[in-house]
C-alpha cells in the first residue's frame, strides 16, 4: 500500500466497518512506519486487473505491525463481492511472510466476536483465541476475540501468492 491507495482504501473501509472505520490518519500515520531499513509495518493492497478504461480498483487489503518479536494484524478487509474467493487467505499469507521478514515468534489479532467468517479463515492459518476484549469496537460497544499464532512461518511454508 502507498499513499495515493489510501482514498480507494477509506471507500473499502467506510462500506466494510461503517462504524468503526479507520480515519485517513491512522493510515498515514502506519504507512509513515512501512518503508526504509527500520520499517515496522506491511500494508498490502488487492487490485483487479486493469478494466477497458484502463483502471484497476483495490478491493482487498492488510496491514501488520511488529513490535520486538510479535506481529500483530491491524487489518484486513476484502470487498464484498470478493468474499469466498480465497483473497482473504492471500492478503493474510502475505502479512504472515512479512511477520516471518520481521523475525516475530507470535502473531496476534483482534476479530469482532461476531464475525465467524474471519474467525475460521484465522483458525485455519493456525490462529487460537485466546480472550476477549470486552467493547473493543467503538461506537458499537463490540467485543474482540483475541487470537495468536505461534511461528506464523510455519503457516506460509510452501504457500504461493499467485495474481
Amino acid at each position: 500500500m502507498r499513499w495515493w491507495d489510501i482514498e480507494p482504501v477509506l471507500e473499502l473501509e467506510k462500506d466494510l466497518f461503517p462504524e468503526d472505520a479507520w480515519s485517513r490518519g491512522m493510515f498515514w500515520s502506519d504507512l509513515a512506519h512501512a518503508r526504509g531499513p527500520g520499517a515496522t509495518r506491511r500494508y498490502v493492497v488487492a487490485e483487479t486487473a486493469a478494466d477497458t478504461a484502463g483502471g484497476a480498483r483495490i478491493v482487498g487489503y492488510g496491514g501488520l505491525a511488529a513490535a520486538g518479536d510479535v506481529g500483530d494484524v491491524q487489518t484486513i478487509a476484502v470487498a464484498r463481492e470478493h468474499w469466498g474467493t480465497g483473497l482473504g487467505a492471500q492478503l493474510l499469507t502475505e502479512l504472515l511472510r512479512a511477520a516471518t521478514a520481521f523475525e516475530c515468534a507470535e502473531v496476534m489479532l483482534e476479530c469482532r466476536i461476531d464475525n465467524i467468517r474471519a474467525q475460521k479463515l484465522y483458525e485455519r492459518f493456525g490462529f487460537e483465541a485466546i480472550g476477549f476484549r470486552r467493547g473493543y469496537y467503538q461506537p458499537g460497544n463490540v467485543d474482540a476475540l483475541v487470537m495468536r499464532l505461534n511461528d506464523p512461518s510455519t503457516s506460509v511454508q510452501g504457500t504461493e501468492i499467485n495474481g
